[in-house]
Order: C-alpha cells, then sequence, then structure tokens
C-alpha cells in the first residue's frame, strides 16, 4: 500500500493504492497540470518562509550567513548539539565551499546564527567520526579540521529533515 498526500493552499491531493495505481493518478495529475500548480504552489510558499526567516534574522541582527545557518537548523530540526555541529561542517563545507575549518570557523557560525557555541568541539567531532558521520580525508594529517560528512552523516541529516 502506497499513499501520498500534498496540501498547499486550497489544492489537496490524497491518493492511496498500489504503486501502480498512484503513478496512474499522478501522470492523470501531470496531464492536466494540478501537480504543476501545486509545485509552484510549494515554491512560493518556500520562498515566503525563506524571506520571512532572513528578514526576521536581519531585524535580531543576524547576519545573512548566520541566518542561512539557522535556516538549515531549523529545517532539519536539529535540536541537539552533535546534530547541530555535523550541520554546521555540513554548511561549511557544501554551503560556503571551505575546505578547513578550525574549531574558531565553527564557533564563529554558531555565534553568527545567534545559537551558543558547542564548547568542547573535539569531543563533539570525535564523537561524530566514532558514529561514522564524519570521515577525514586521506593527505588530512587526520586532523578534525577537514572532516567531512560520511554518507552515513548525509543520511542522518536527511534523516532529521524529514522527521
Amino acid at each position: 500500500m502506497v499513499k501520498i498526500s500534498v496540501t498547499a493552499g486550497d489544492a489537496d491531493i490524497d491518493y492511496d493504492g498500489s504503486a501502480a495505481e498512484i503513478e496512474e493518478m499522478l501522470a492523470l495529475l501531470r496531464q492536466d497540470d494540478s501537480w504543476s500548480i501545486m509545485i509552484e504552489r510549494l515554491k512560493v510558499a518556500k520562498a515566503a518562509t525563506l524571506q520571512a526567516t532572513n528578514d526576521t534574522a536581519k531585524q535580531a541582527g543576524l547576519s545573512k550567513r548566520g541566518s542561512a545557518f539557522n535556516v538549515l537548523i531549523e529545517s532539519c530540526s536539529l535540536k541537539r548539539k552533535p546534530d547541530q555541529v555535523l550541520g554546521a561542517i555540513h554548511y561549511l563545507r557544501e554551503i560556503e565551499k571551505v575546505i578547513d575549518s578550525p574549531p574558531r570557523a565553527i564557533n564563529q557560525l554558531f555565534q553568527d546564527a545567534g545559537m551558543e557555541s558547542p564548547g568542547n568541539l573535539s569531543l563533539y567531532l570525535n564523537r561524530l567520526r566514532e558514529r561514522s558521520f564524519l570521515i577525514i580525508p586521506d593527505g588530512s594529517e587526520d586532523k578534525n579540521r577537514f572532516a567531512v560528512l560520511s554518507d552515513e552523516g548525509r543520511a542522518h541529516l536527511d534523516k532529521r529533515s524529514t522527521k
């Protein structure tokens, strides 16, 4: 049994059945533009949410960088400090394209977001490595400042964002 349910404004899609039945229903939606309308409404809602978040961050005195990191933390529901540190590494590597992130860079990201810094960052990084969420690339002198998310770390963040 498969179920798909999407609501965007006054448009509502709620189907259940076999995978083949759902695929057939979605194909019909695509033919009459219902799906395109739904996707467009979701894009508009996402843009409005991001704009409101940025406006609120500006009013609170947060930098654009801090605001963007806050959006990541909120959208992935990263409540626990280890998850936030994992999110910070992800943000620095994937968004800012930073290769070397010493503890001061990670702590600065938290400060820019108006969040409490992790404190003993080495402890968090080592535990994330033990859980196989972070890896140190070869040739990086086995230093935490070069840590990147492993496939397991990415999957963990993805799982957090769907809760």
